[in-house]
């Protein structure tokens, strides 16, 4: 999750256990504008059989479906998804597991690089993606797909932030003066702030870092509600100014 990032630094901050492993989660965000729900990220595939559900330690004490309940929704009640990209940990439960779609009334909006993509697999990304949360959304024509930058409802936009692939979009939402930016893997984690912090995963870190330089300036002076996608503990944060440099994310 560190990249060439030595042990030694990011234990302090994300301890790992006698595997390496360190906690993290999926955090969705639920956006309701007006009578509408819009729901950003579906979850984590979880069908991956015994061996991957040892390799993630896979815990479903929370899943986005607990949460839609708690709020009196479910599926059904979900009029729009925005899948930050389409990797298994993000777009896991776009489908059923009959195959169906899991949100039966909505689109779900992609960028047209990240579906492109995402059908059309290499040796280095192919372990990312599931066909199976993702054929049967295209198949039924239900994908709405966007080429970069994009307005889906007044205040509410889809940003490319490149990096981790080439397709990631971040969601931004401006409503009463402030701003929330959902960044998808761009920062994974509270404790990935740090220009340097960069996954492994990335496809192209030298683009990741030029994205965080070019946003996380902004969004610091514009006092922007960070959300991050995998974070354990803390799903929303402020950007601070590091007296070393560059920011760090502080939860809220």
């Amino acid at each position: 999750m560190f990249g060439s990032v030595p042990k030694v630094l990011w234990d302090r901050v994300a301890p790992a256990d006698d595997l390496n492993r360190i906690r993290l989660r999926i955090n969705p965000l639920l956006i309701q504008l007006g009578d509408e729900n819009i729901l950003v990220e579906t979850g984590f595939w979880d069908q991956g059989g015994e061996k991957f559900e040892g390799m993630y330690a896979l815990e479903r004490d929370e899943t986005v479906f607990r949460g839609l309940d708690a709020l009196g929704l479910g599926p059904g009640d979900i009029h729009l998804v925005i899948n930050t990209h389409l990797h298994f940990d993000h777009a896991g439960r776009n489908v059923t597991l009959t195959g169906e779609p899991t949100f039966p009334n909505a689109r779900y909006v992609v960028q047209a690089q990240e579906l492109r993509d995402a059908r059309h697999t290499h040796e280095r990304n192919r372990a990312s993606y599931v066909p199976a949360t993702i054929d049967p959304i295209a198949d039924a024509g239900l994908f709405e797909v966007v080429d970069g930058e994009h307005e889906l409802r007044p205040g509410l936009s889809v940003l490319p932030l490149p990096g981790h692939n080439l397709g990631q979009q971040g969601v931004v939402l401006r409503a009463g003066g402030q701003m929330l930016v959902y960044v998808a893997d761009l920062i994974p984690t509270l404790a990935h702030a740090p220009t340097p912090y960069i996954m492994g995963y990335d496809l192209y870190p030298v683009t990741t870092l030029e994205t965080r330089k070019q946003y996380l300036g902004q969004w610091f002076e514009e006092g922007a509600l960070i959300c991050t996608p995998h974070d354990p503990d803390a799903a929303f944060a402020k950007l601070r100014a590091n007296p070393k440099g560059g920011f760090v994310l502080e939860g809220v």
